[in-house]
């Protein structure tokens, strides 16, 4: 097993400098704008911000340098998780999200050399299928049970003391000190207009979050490997590996009170739980040591399952106003972006990608059938797809079927079957998967922006 080690040049490392923030920001804009982005609460473009750059950068960097700049307020914007419920995202102004950009850039060359190897998430060069990669490992050697730990709401519940005094521990210039401080404590406004403290939390959606959470988490990291546990970590998801039952309970109980006593965070008890890997979602993939080969496989969890059929739903709405091409091209786009993640499934999956490949097409033959409306242009349009026009009618006419119930009656199956929808361009997620295991050995290291619940 290769862990990926942590990329660093000694040439890029900056002075950790209020100076060096300034001269960073118009690298900072150029990410902001790249990453593009919604308009925070004072309703300004990263087109309009990048259009006036030339008379706000100087006075943006003689704020700074001066200590006069102050953070807007935070847009609050919920937004539905895959796995239920909501989550919180916090949208900064523009500026200030260059600014946060700037203090990234400045920290993130001090203390990514000093992450611990096994946390994977938001770092250069590390990604999720590094994160599964790793973990895969630790079964081959034998430690087959895992201790699952949810953090309840972390990125709202991040000690700003605690944060504060891990950053000062290698930032020197108090000015940078005082500046991280406020963009941690910039007022939130809610949905509804009230604007509320924000005395705890780092907000999801600043460039600066993902760095502030590794440097929270890391002090967990290393107290695992002082401990001489085997863990795997992805930003706030972590899982500690273990070879029994009855030692994950043990580790489970110990890491609890670490966690709650030491960083002040909250384990999710209903989420939390020591068990096998295949049972588990971690980062969308669940893990089984086969007994005969000793090879671990790497399995869609069920969440991921239930996410992909309730997302096919979502995009093949039955009463679709569109034509079957547009419909594909918007399900191609998907298809495309997830196998794109979960390509290193391995090649036993492919009864799951058959599996939603053939409700995709049931989905779009529904589509059709609503687009014919009326039974008798069914009957019409099948015969001329080639079924016989005595089983057409029996077909379409035998009970009071509604077009859902059509959408899968042999007559219709026949007149579209898969090459129909082949032909017209839809892609086919077995056909992907059975490529990419003949183009790929071992999972690529990329960095991926992950969507999933």
């Amino acid at each position: 097993m290769m862990v990926p080690k942590a990329i660093v040049n000694a040439k890029d490392v900056t002075p950790v400098t209020m100076e060096e923030v300034a001269y960073r920001l118009t690298a900072a804009l150029v990410k902001v704008v790249s990453n593009k982005g919604a308009p925070g609460p004072d309703g300004q473009t990263v087109g309009e911000l990048r259009e006036q750059w030339s008379q706000v950068c100087p006075k943006l960097s003689a704020d700074l340098l001066a200590g006069r700049y102050r953070p807007g307020v935070i847009r609050r914007a919920n937004i539905p998780k895959a796995g239920g419920g909501q989550r919180g995202l916090g949208i900064p102004n523009v500026v200030d999200r260059v600014v946060c950009e700037a203090v990234r850039q400045v920290l993130e060359p001090v203390f990514e050399p000093t992450f611990h190897p096994s946390s994977h998430g938001f770092r250069p060069g590390r990604s999720c299928h590094t994160a599964i990669e790793e973990a895969s490992g630790h079964l081959e050697d034998g430690y087959g049970w895992v201790v699952d730990i949810d953090l309840e709401k972390f990125f709202d519940r991040v000690c700003h003391q605690r944060l504060m005094s891990r950053l000062a521990q290698r930032v020197g210039d108090r000015r940078l000190l005082v500046l991280i401080g406020r963009l941690l404590k910039a007022k939130i406004v809610l949905p509804d207009g009230v604007v509320i403290a924000n005395e705890e939390g780092v907000p999801q959606g600043s460039p600066l979050s993902p760095l502030l959470s590794n440097v929270v988490l890391d002090e967990l990291d290393w107290e695992l490997d002082r401990r001489g546990h085997r863990f795997v970590r992805y930003a706030d998801d972590g899982n500690v590996y273990v070879k029994t039952e009855r030692a994950g309970q043990r580790v489970m109980a110990s890491l609890t009170t670490f966690i709650q006593g030491r960083l002040r965070l909250k384990i999710n008890q209903a989420k939390s739980a020591v068990a096998r890997p295949e049972d588990r979602h971690f980062l969308g993939f669940g893990l089984r040591l086969d007994p005969q080969t000793r090879a671990v496989e790497i399995l869609l969890s069920q969440r991921t399952k239930r996410n992909a059929m309730q997302r096919i739903k979502q995009l093949t709405p039955r009463p679709w106003g569109g034509t079957l091409s547009s419909c594909i091209l918007r399900i191609n786009a998907w298809l495309r972006g997830w196998h794109q993640f979960f390509r290193i499934a391995s090649p036993g999956e492919q009864f799951t990608l058959r599996a939603l490949d053939a409700h995709i097409r049931r989905r779009l033959r529904a589509i059709l059938l609503h687009h014919w409306k009326r039974r008798p242009t069914i009957v019409r349009n099948l015969i001329a797809l080639g079924v016989k026009r005595r089983s057409a009618w029996q077909g379409v006419y035998q009970g009071c079927r509604s077009l859902w119930a059509l959408s899968h009656i042999p007559q219709v199956d026949r007149a579209l079957r898969p090459r129909f929808f082949t032909d017209r361009g839809l892609f086919s997620l077995v056909e992907l998967h059975h490529r990419a295991h003949q183009e790929i050995v071992a999972p690529t290291h990329e960095q991926l922006a992950l969507e999933w619940g």
